[in-house]
């Protein structure tokens, strides 16, 4: 009876197995990423739980894996500024069961980081565009700037005077201020931390005076009258703040620091695996339970081709290796 009951078993698990990639065949998808019996697929994030990074993969994967049929993990590997996971995936197998997530810090650090043993660039595959995200020029009630143009105004009087926080050198927030101080010509001084958290902190007691901060990490803070937003940095107003102008808007500067967040594969990845991601991806992100997801938190979804994708990439890379160039902006 008990051999019996474990070949039952055996062949009702092969038979699963069977259909799901029958299932998936039909999707026209590669064999190397349909069978069950593989180890899982990775989705490596190379930034800590809880951020916009991390929100996306642990959003798609569960829904991946149900497409795919065969099991999808998210692994967090940080350190060194989104560096050391990269590179795990960099130096993974082209084979698709490795991949990516993540921002446009991937493009700051090709310029920051010079010395880095691989390209962030060059040597990864894009797969798709998952979503863009807006940053927020905002400041503590106590620094009474009411607008961008009143900050930009007082700076203008008092070079140096006005201090901005940032999580570090070369991150998006500090990247952000310092293309909004070249465009407004003025000289703000910086004060990188350690982190977002003892910026943010530090902002709300009123230490520091101004700050870029996403969308979902300044918006419960300005709703609770603990910050006041000035301008947002992007090309049009967001509808979780319709009120707030764009820094455009304010005529103080050309200022749209939009991140974008995507999946990449390892370079030289068969195109057939990175069409196949792209496709099933897509309609992930086209569900109404990603959108719910992801809009809270100051996301919003969108989708590419993996050559659209790509030449985002790269000219955002020109454009973030300027301005670092310009200012002279080294990583610590």
């Amino acid at each position: 009876m008990k051999r019996r009951y474990f070949t039952t078993q055996f062949s009702f698990a092969l038979l699963a197995g069977i259909l799901a990639a029958a299932n998936a065949f039909a999707q026209g998808l590669p064999p190397s990423i349909l069978t069950g019996t593989q180890a899982p697929i990775k989705l490596i994030v190379p930034f800590t739980p809880g951020t916009g990074i991390d929100l996306i993969a642990r959003t798609v994967g569960p829904k991946l894996s149900q497409r795919l049929g065969r099991p999808v993990v998210v692994e967090n590997r940080i350190g060194a500024s989104g560096n050391i996971g990269t590179e795990a995936v960099v130096r993974a197998a082209p084979d698709g069961q490795t991949l990516l997530v993540s921002v446009n810090t991937l493009v700051m650090n090709k310029s920051l980081y010079t010395g880095l043993s691989f390209d962030p660039v060059k040597d990864l595959a894009p797969v798709i565009l998952t979503s863009w995200g807006q940053l927020l020029l905002v400041t503590h009630p106590k620094s009474n700037f009411k607008s961008a143009a009143e900050l930009v105004a007082t700076a203008k009087a008092n070079p140096g005077r006005i201090n901005y926080a940032s999580p570090g050198v070369g991150t998006p927030h500090h990247l952000s201020m310092e293309l909004f101080k070249s465009t407004a010509n003025v000289f703000l001084t910086h004060i990188p931390y350690r982190g977002t958290a003892p910026a943010v902190s530090d902002l709300l007691g009123g230490q520091v005076d101004i700050m870029f901060l996403p969308i979902h990490v300044a918006l419960p803070q300005i709703r609770a009258g603990k910050l006041i937003a000035l301008g947002l940095g992007s090309e049009q107003r967001h509808p979780l703040l319709p009120n707030v102008p764009t820094i455009a808007e304010s005529k103080v500067g050309q200022v749209n620091v939009d991140m974008w967040f995507g999946i990449f594969a390892p370079k030289n990845t068969p195109n057939d695996i990175v069409q196949a991601y792209n496709k099933e991806i897509k309609l992930i992100l086209a569900s109404e339970d990603i959108q719910k997801a992801f809009q809270p938190q100051g996301m919003d979804p969108a989708n590419s081709t993996p050559e659209e994708f790509g030449r985002l990439v790269e000219k955002d890379a020109i454009r973030w290796a300027a301005l670092i160039k310009s200012q002279n902006i080294k990583a610590e």
